[in-house]
């Protein structure tokens, strides 16, 4: 599990926006890039060639669960 000290510190590598923790993935909170980032063993991999775009309707969906829209 992430700490919470690290979540507050690291971003998203493209946009620079914060992340929030959805599962065992992080997902940017920046509505143009998208990014969702996997988790391996603990730790974040914020390689921005390995992560994935998230299609508009998922990524509201997550928002809406953290109340970040």
């Amino acid at each position: 599990m992430i700490k919470k000290e690290l979540l507050d510190i690291i971003c998203c590598p493209e946009s620079k926006a914060d992340l929030l923790l959805d599962g065992d993935t992080l997902v940017s909170v920046d509505r143009e890039t998208r990014r969702r980032y996997k988790i391996v063993n603990d730790i974040p991999v914020l390689l921005i060639d390995d992560s994935e775009i998230l299609d508009l309707a998922e990524w509201e969906s997550i928002m809406k669960k953290y109340n970040k829209q």
